[in-house]
């Protein structure tokens, strides 16, 4: 069997750049690289609902949207599979196979789960379907035998715990599920970029990103607004780089290139950082630079983003193709769990003939 990508994303908003460079941007790489058999890509509707119940809306209208981000980054139709989860009801039947394989307080030791638990003041009153996501994200990225999953950093506790989930069904009900890989990206700004406001993570509910459907003027005005060191409050001042969120932007995003293009005087992001430390380099200057990078990074996406508003019923035809596609191969994988499990009674010709002889 060929190497296959299981990867996605909640609908709960545009796609911001801390996706993109996180895991889109490194999705579309792997994409076209030839070296993966299927590559999947899910829309994660049902997962976004465990928080949303009460808000559908939301999800239903950030289908199309997100679908709009990862068709404007490059995602190709033609050589990805682009799905709806809530489509897939083989995915739902999974995880309740596996439930039986976890512990609560396993759930609760999660490091992922606890983060985004107390982010969302879940304290007191957490949504089961919430609780247990782990063990949903375990059903998709089995269904599809992904051998590899390309996320951010902050995921690899849910890939621990799939690699638990597989490890014990394969140890109970025979080698039936396939063990997935976690696929970090490579430039380790990119592991956990921060939002323009200096807080850890980038968030939409913190307000603190760059979408990539950000129009010229929007992303100017929030790179020229980005947390940078607040000691260094003159030009000759010299400034730290440690949680100047300018820098960090522009080791995930700065290239060679964009100073020959931009930024003549400095031969290297390296020689630009000595500069801005010893003193005498102001921050409007670098975001200034940054906002250049920005710009040229995101204007190839707002152009495809363009092209395919002007046809929104294409867009949903792609996700009804994948979703159907999608679907065939988790039957496929839920007929082999139901197999290993012995739950496949009607299937099993040998279990009706043993059953009649004992009774004969």
């Amino acid at each position: 069997m060929g190497k296959i990508i299981l990867t996605g994303d909640r609908p709960t908003g545009r796609l911001h750049v801390g996706h993109y460079v996180g895991s889109l941007r490194r999705r579309v790489e792997l994409q076209n690289s030839g070296e993966f058999e299927k590559i999947f890509i899910m829309i994660a509707d049902a997962q976004a609902l465990t928080d949303n119940a009460d808000n559908p809306e939301k999800i239903r209208q950030n289908i199309v949207e997100v679908a709009l981000d990862y068709l404007s980054a490059g995602l190709d139709p033609d050589k990805s599979t682009l799905f709806i989860q809530s489509m897939i009801p083989e995915l739902t039947e999974l995880s309740f196979y596996y439930m039986n394989l976890v512990t609560v307080s396993r759930l609760q030791r999660n490091p992922t789960v606890k983060s985004e638990i107390q982010m969302r003041n879940f304290e007191a009153s957490i949504p089961v379907g919430f609780f247990t996501y782990p063990i949903s994200q375990a059903a998709d990225i089995t269904a599809f035998k992904a051998t590899t999953v390309p996320v951010g950093e902050d995921q690899m506790p849910m890939l621990e715990q799939c690699k638990e989930i597989v490890h014990k069904f394969n140890s109970v009900y025979g080698d039936t599920l396939v063990e997935p890989e976690i696929l970090l990206p490579d430039n380790k700004a990119c592991l956990r970029l921060p939002g323009i406001d200096g807080k850890a993570k980038m968030s939409k509910s913190l307000n603190n990103c760059i979408y990539l459907a950000d129009t010229q003027s929007e992303v100017k005005k929030k790179v020229m607004s980005m947390y940078t060191d607040p000691d260094h409050i003159r030009i000759e001042d010299p400034g730290k780089l440690e949680g100047n969120c300018v820098f960090t932007y522009l080791d995930a995003f700065c290239k060679q290139e964009h100073f020959e293009e931009f930024l003549p005087d400095y031969k290297s992001l390296d020689e630009l950082k000595e500069h801005y430390q010893r003193g005498g380099l102001g921050d409007v200057k670098v975001k200034k630079f940054l906002n250049n990078v920005m710009q040229t990074v995101l204007e190839p996406i707002r152009q495809r983003r363009a092209k395919w508003e002007k046809d929104i019923p294409a867009v949903y035809e792609i996700l009804r193709k994948g979703s159907e596609e999608a679907e065939q191969v988790a039957a496929a994988t839920l007929r082999d769990v139901r197999q290993a499990m012995k739950i496949n009674y009607f299937d099993d010709n040998n279990l009706i003939k043993e059953q009649s002889q004992k009774y004969q």
